[in-house]
């Protein structure tokens, strides 16, 4: 136990010196404020020019409405979050390996496993922090900008306050499952790696590669655990929550993919970790 404490203060040490912690702590909120500045500005120079035309091509109400703003900044956060978090997991072990750092810890009596536990308690408290951040910018932007309200179409409550934010949480939540399993993934590389800049670019072209052939792998995509994270091409379940807050009807919601969602990312996660833990106590640090 002592050991496992040695080495979390130390990743914490290093971690308020250094600009990669940071740079995961705040960029997706800082992404998400200028995406929902951009958005803005352009939403408001295309009603004016509706105004000085006479044309009205969307329902002011659900067009104006925050929580689908809301939502969509929660997923470009998401996405770029789970890339970071991959790379900082896949640069963290190796680049220690490289440098010599990790043989001075092991000179302290630290164990290998208390190393890697370490390092996955680090990553994850920079998980909670920038989703934390992410969270309060996101909803605090599109509530400034935008008003928060139930969908109202032709004086019909099509989705009441209540259900949006259920379908928020929920998709907030599901979101959030398969990210220790990517912070596992970026670790087992980061171990296996013969350097850091090998480990960060196997990691992130891995997790890349996932994201554009999962369309092709029909319903076996369903258990990949990254087949449930927002990212760049979006198949997560935060995604059909931007279309239910404005009022689409044409979600079609899966519970059997809901409940591998919630179950998926667990069993890929201890099987990485289980790699992580053979292969970090065989190899020569």
């Amino acid at each position: 136990m002592n050991g496992l404490l040695t080495a979390v203060r130390s990743e914490i040490f290093v971690a308020l010196r250094t600009f990669a912690s940071k740079f995961i702590v705040f960029a997706p909120a800082l992404l998400v404020l200028l995406q929902i500045l951009i958005v803005k500005i352009t939403e408001t120079g295309q009603q004016a020019r509706d105004n000085l035309l006479g044309n009205s091509n969307f329902d002011d109400a659900i067009a104006s409405n925050a929580y689908g703003y809301y939502v969509d900044g929660l997923s470009t956060g998401l996405t770029m979050l789970g890339l970071l978090l991959v790379a900082q997991a896949a640069y963290s072990f190796s680049y220690e390996r490289d440098i010599g750092s990790l043989r001075h810890l092991l000179i302290r009596r630290i164990s290998r496993t208390s190393l890697i536990t370490a390092k996955l308690i680090h990553l994850h408290i920079l998980a909670v922090l920038s989703l934390l951040l992410l969270v309060l910018v996101s909803y605090g932007l599109s509530g400034l900008f935008w008003q928060f309200a139930p969908v109202v179409e032709d004086g019909f409550e099509l989705i009441s306050e209540a259900e949006i934010l259920q379908e928020i949480r929920l998709g907030l939540l599901l979101a959030i499952y398969p990210i220790p399993a990517a912070i596992a993934f970026g670790l087992l590389i980061s171990v296996s790696a013969q350097s850091a800049t090998q480990a960060i670019t196997t990691a992130l072209g891995i997790t890349l590669a996932i994201d554009i052939f999962k369309g092709l792998l029909g319903d076996f995509s369903h258990y990949i655990y990254a087949s449930f994270q927002p990212s760049l091409i979006d198949q997560s379940y935060l995604q059909d929550v931007s279309r239910l807050v404005r009022g689409y009807s044409d979600v079609l919601i899966d519970e059997r993919v809901q409940q591998l969602n919630t179950w998926v990312p667990l069993p890929a996660l201890l099987i990485f970790l289980a790699l992580i833990i053979v292969i970090v106590q065989r190899r020569k640090i």
